[in-house]
């Protein structure tokens, strides 16, 4: 008999986390569960590899909270999962160190990747020939690596959408400033891509920064530049406390900005990005390559039980949706591993998959996880806004989502 949720509740919220590594598991899921397929009814280690403490924690932490919720799911569909969390600290040498023993130690069947570092520990996970599968936000190893599987697609960032571009030209900005991180290439390379794609809008870009310091909330020269350049339109590809920071800023310079358009700090991530984050926050934009809850869908209603059968009642990130489709795509990749599953049949498996529906999140569209060539912005260059009112996030009228076209032969600098 599979577990009731309530147990399964139990048994997660029970899990520590430790500075380096914590566990959970399932207790049950019977190979007679519905939807079961080859390898059902079997347990699985799996490794969590995510920020859990040092900069990059303010949008990564809850990736947990995603993984705890897609346990659940998984265990509806017959597949027992068990996890250990592995702390980067935001740290390169800490990811491979912690990488390291999840393979030596825990001996993981595979590894859910939702951290700004993932890369310092991408070669090492592909010579020990893991599966992994997750995010790609920080580096071009998802587009590289054939054991690595992302839930956005393996995004090209020095390749251009138009996405954002025609976002803000139709909130009416006219002048578009830009800032990423340094560290990290996905996000240096996309505030370059945003700039690029405001500039094929008909945009102008006021200001760009794709080298600012990780996770610095030293922003007032940056404001005062971006005043100077009669800046109206705002995005970052950085973590929520350096996005909030800026955002503040730019006011207190009385920028009017038109549109302030943010990658991080949907949903529970306003709860855990410092004081005043509520209030930096107010008519800011957020996007996600997801639908969000407020859209009331079948998937996303389905999403929310399962939070809650976790006991989280809070509203879910764009970290927590990663871990939860991050378990979908691996249950899907286990149905087809074979009855039992080795780490060869389950990248086998995941290799096939070129129509993925992160469990009904995309909504119409479906992705082909395996396309390394062609992915600019997730699914079909399609993202969700909503938009920050009070204590609420509301959809955005004609981005529900907003889809755009990759432009051919428009291309930005790789990050060095």
């Amino acid at each position: 008999m599979r577990p009731t949720r309530k147990g399964l509740l139990g048994v997660c919220a029970a899990a520590t986390v430790l500075a380096t590594v914590g566990a959970c598991s399932s207790s049950g899921g019977g190979a007679g569960a519905k939807g079961a397929g080859g390898g059902a009814g079997r347990m699985y280690t799996i490794g969590v590899l995510t920020d859990v403490t040092g900069p990059a924690a303010s949008a990564n932490k809850t990736s947990i909270q995603g993984v705890r919720a897609g346990v659940v799911r998984a265990a509806d569909d017959g597949y027992t999962i068990r996890y250990v969390v592995a702390d980067t600290g935001t740290n390169p040498a800490t990811t491979l160190t912690v990488a390291q023993k999840m393979v030596t130690r825990d001996h993981v069947f595979a590894v859910i990747a939702a951290s700004s570092v993932t890369f310092a520990a991408s070669n090492y996970l592909t010579a020990h020939r893991v599966p992994v599968i997750g995010v790609a936000q920080d580096g071009p190893e998802w587009a590289t690596a054939k054991n690595m599987f992302s839930v956005i697609g393996a995004v090209q960032s020095t390749k251009v959408s138009d996405t954002v571009g025609k976002f803000f030209k139709m909130q009416g900005a006219t002048t578009v400033g830009a800032v990423g991180y340094s560290i990290s290439p996905t996000s240096s390379e996309e505030a370059e891509a945003a700039a690029a794609s405001s500039k094929v809008a008909g945009l102008k870009v006021g200001y760009l920064n794709a080298k600012f310091p990780f996770g610095s909330t030293d922003v007032g020269p940056l404001a005062i530049a971006m005043k100077s350049a009669g800046v109206d339109g705002f995005t970052a590809t950085t973590d929520p406390n350096t996005a909030y920071a800026m955002i503040s800023a730019l006011r207190g310079q009385q920028v009017d900005l038109k549109a302030a358009l943010l990658a991080t700090g949907y949903g529970g991530d306003l709860l855990q990005a410092g004081p005043g984050a509520l209030n930096a926050a107010q008519n800011v934009f957020f996007f996600i390559p997801f639908e969000p809850v407020e859209m009331k869908t079948a998937a996303t209603r389905q999403l929310q039980a399962d939070l809650r059968a976790v006991g989280v009642t809070t509203e879910p990130t764009f970290a927590t949706y990663s871990g939860y489709t991050s378990l979908d795509l691996l249950v899907q990749g286990l149905k087809g591993a074979g009855s039992r599953p080795t780490q060869a049949s389950l990248i086998a498996s995941l290799s096939a998959i070129h129509d993925f529906n992160a469990g009904g999140l995309y909504g119409t569209h479906k992705l082909d996880v395996n396309d390394r060539q062609n992915i600019v912005f997730g699914v079909d260059n399609c993202f969700w806004a909503t938009r920050l009112e009070g204590n609420s996030f509301h959809l955005v009228p004609g981005a529900d989502p907003i889809c755009g076209q990759t432009i051919p032969g428009r291309t930005v600098s790789p990050s060095s």
